[in-house]
């Protein structure tokens, strides 16, 4: 699926979702890349953790409505983040690679391909 903003930047051209529980649980943990995709979405999420990851992440959170609640950018490996109450679910990405045009507030679209 590709992700963009209403104004035409893309966040992610080739993002994949976090659907099955192991998947969510796992998530990006001892990962040495995202090989095959460039982000990955987790719905019904609010808080996310690095814990054994081995690069830092760049995290959206985003409401049921698609807007960016919160950026939070080059999240180290083992840190976690607070609660975000208003937030339905997160995408990640590689720390560094979001583009710095994207800030809280904006509304996202995300358009499934197969």
């Amino acid at each position: 699926m590709e992700i963009k903003t209403k104004e035409n930047i893309y966040i992610a051209k080739e993002a994949i979702e976090a659907k099955s529980s192991l998947q969510k649980m796992k998530g990006l943990m001892f990962s040495k890349g995202m090989d095959g995709f460039d982000a990955m979405l987790f719905k019904r999420c609010n808080s996310i953790h690095t814990f054994f990851m081995n690069y830092p992440l760049d995290i959206l959170f985003i409401n049921r409505e698609m807007k960016i609640v919160k950026i939070i950018r080059n999240l180290k490996p083992w840190r976690m983040t607070r609660l975000y109450f208003s937030a339905y679910q997160a995408l990640e990405l590689k720390g560094g690679t979001l583009d710095e045009r994207v800030q809280e507030g904006d509304v996202l679209e995300v358009i499934c391909i197969n």
